[in-house]
């Protein structure tokens, strides 16, 4: 818990409970040192990556599923549920912190081998969105539902409508509103996800991505966790992707999907996770959000090769396996954080 904090404290300028102020002097700068070589790993199926430490929990429930028989579509969304339900993680699901008016509103995304998909974007009152969004894949001819529709899907399909704002969620939003001013201006923000991609025994690929999203971001803010081809992307004849950090910037480069295009192109998953941040370093280099900038992709290819990669250093992710069992491995990365 402790490394996924540290990322988040130094990738926001917000400050509350878990984050950090940085200032203009607090730039990350560029390291050509040992760390930034990506290094692709050796294929093995099945196999579960998923991000950050609390994909450990969410790979062991995955993995209990799969070796049970079950879909990798149902193991990927009872995996990820796991920190949707945890109070104790700020950034995904019931606990998340809110947005500058007091809303946990949820983001997530899920996919398939056949490239079916179901997301659903800014749904407020529902514990497990992507148990929703699965819904959408499964229930109906669309792939993303929104807001106040979202949710009318949801209780329509049977899901309880509760309140997601745990105590201290809403005791650190009480005290964000009396140490900050109330300004629309997005991106200085905690954020952070949950994104898992599966290779079954088949040598399939499945995909699901779920977030709470940036906290104290302006109402009706949706960023790239739901969103297919940023969030989440998969070909099931190339391989998957999915992305952590400032969706903003997943976004504007369609991060996942080029990801997985670069492993169409040859590319081991985690040299395909390099050229896309470094490719999102270049179209941000000169940007606004540059100062606090940080984004991190996983990608899996057919063959049971993993990686990860990111801009700034701090990111690690879960792995799972019958050889190596559970564990976290670090990300590769382009910068360090200055001190």
């Amino acid at each position: 818990m402790s490394d996924r904090r540290d990322f988040i404290k130094k990738a926001a300028l917000g400050t509350i409970g878990v984050s950090t102020v940085m200032g203009c002097n607090q730039l990350a700068k560029e390291e050509p040192q040992e760390e930034s070589k990506a290094i692709p790993q050796a294929g093995m199926k099945p196999l579960i990556i998923s991000t950050w430490k609390h994909g450990l929990p969410a790979n062991e429930e995955a993995w209990k599923f799969l070796k049970n028989g079950s879909s990798a579509l149902d193991a990927v969304e009872a995996g990820v549920k796991i920190p949707e339900a945890d109070p104790k993680e700020r950034s995904v699901g019931y606990g998340g912190l809110p947005d500058r008016e007091g809303k946990v509103t949820l983001d997530a995304c899920i996919m398939d081998h056949n490239s079916d998909c179901g997301s659903v974007s800014f749904l407020q009152g529902i514990k497990h969105p992507i148990s929703v969004a699965k819904k959408v894949l499964e229930d109906t001819p669309h792939v993303m539902l929104s807001g106040k529709g979202a949710l009318q899907f949801a209780l329509s399909k049977g899901f309880k409508e509760e309140n997601l704002l745990t105590p201290e969620s809403e005791k650190d939003w009480k005290k964000w509103l009396e140490e900050s001013k109330y300004k629309p201006v997005i991106n200085i923000e905690n954020h952070d996800t949950i994104s898992m991609l599966i290779l079954d025994e088949s040598g399939n690929l499945t995909g699901a991505c779920t977030t709470s999203g940036a906290a104290w971001k302006m109402h009706g803010r949706v960023g790239d966790s739901p969103i297919i081809g940023a969030g989440l992307f998969l070909d099931n004849e190339v391989g998957a992707a999915a992305a952590t950090g400032l969706g903003e910037a997943v976004i504007r480069t369609a991060g996942s999907a080029m990801v997985v295009e670069q492993m169409r192109l040859g590319k081991s998953p985690a040299e395909a996770c390099k050229e896309i941040v470094e490719r999102i370093y270049s179209k941000h280099k000169n940007h606004r959000d540059m100062e606090y900038l940080q984004v991190g992709f996983i990608a899996v290819n057919k063959q049971g090769e993993y990686g990860g990669y990111s801009l700034r250093s701090g990111f690690n992710y879960a792995v799972c396996d019958d050889e190596k069992g559970h564990r976290m491995e670090d990300a590769k990365f382009k910068m360090t954080w200055d001190k």
